[in-house]
């Protein structure tokens, strides 16, 4: 057990901590180079510079907008639809279920040029909606595999004993499905956050350059030899899903049987 926590550690400070640490000290010092022979010239010129881009607070609050929503719908899709999964039995199955995944092993981006044509004809491209929708194909097949995953664990007995008690529909969906489910919805969170606001192609060929997410603001960077301006944006995408994660989790604090001090005082 002790090599075991021992060997985690190690794992977690060679690919976290390093890493992390030489990314903020990156972005809090001009670029440098070796050869130089030149002393590291500390300062807060990359986040300065991030931070003059007109675009960059609008780019953030649409992307915060368009990752909760995303999450909302995955939520809500693959919490129905994986219990139906996992309580129902019924013939094809196994072919349903591959069908619901199949978004996962067709690219995207070939997706979405086949919706993109659709979305012209009723008036969704270029618009905030038509890349809310479009975001939900890659990770809509992921909410519901965790889903099914998280009802077959909690089993089929288990979900029937609120009905048995009396218990409504949405009782039981709040009072009992959602505190059990915490792992799943922690899980689902950062997943669907972080593939939301990865999206680049399919935002571009959707949004059509009109709404403007992250990675359209970061991509130009791209051509920026500035590794400090570069590092310094990183460390800005990477606090987004971590500020999200933070809401809902303070959210979920508000489900039956969460550990809240006024909850629990005496």
């Amino acid at each position: 057990m002790i090599l075991r926590k021992a060997f985690f550690l190690i794992l977690i400070l060679l690919f976290f901590v390093i890493p992390l640490t030489a990314l903020l000290l990156q972005s809090l010092s001009a670029p440098w180079r070796f050869h130089t022979g030149q002393g590291i010239d500390w300062g807060w010129q990359g986040y300065s510079t991030l931070f003059e881009n007109p675009q960059l607070w609008e780019a953030t609050f649409i992307s915060i907008w368009i990752g909760f929503a995303v999450l909302f719908i995955n939520v809500t899709l693959g919490l129905f639809t994986g219990k139906a999964l996992a309580s129902y039995p019924y013939r094809g199955k196994a072919w349903l279920e591959a069908l619901l995944l199949s978004p996962i092993l067709i690219p995207s981006l070939a997706i979405a040029m086949g919706l993109h044509l659709f979305m012209i004809r009723i008036g969704l491209a270029d618009t905030f909606w038509g890349v809310l929708l479009i975001h939900l194909v890659p990770t809509v097949p992921y909410s519901i595999k965790i889903f099914h995953n998280s009802y077959q664990q909690i089993g089929k007995t288990m979900m029937e004993q609120p009905h048995i008690l009396g218990a409504g529909f949405w009782t039981q969906v709040f009072t009992v499905e959602l505190p059990l489910l915490k792992p799943a919805i922690r899980s689902l969170t950062f997943l669907t956050i972080v593939i939301s606001l990865s999206q680049y192609a399919i935002t571009a060929l959707i949004g059509g350059g009109r709404v403007l997410t992250l990675p359209l603001v970061f991509f130009p960077f791209l051509e920026n030899a500035n590794t400090s301006i570069m590092a310094a944006f990183s460390i800005w995408f990477a606090l987004i899903p971590v500020f999200m994660y933070i809401i809902i989790e303070s959210l979920m604090m508000f489900l039956p049987y969460s550990r809240l001090p006024w909850r629990n005082h005496r």
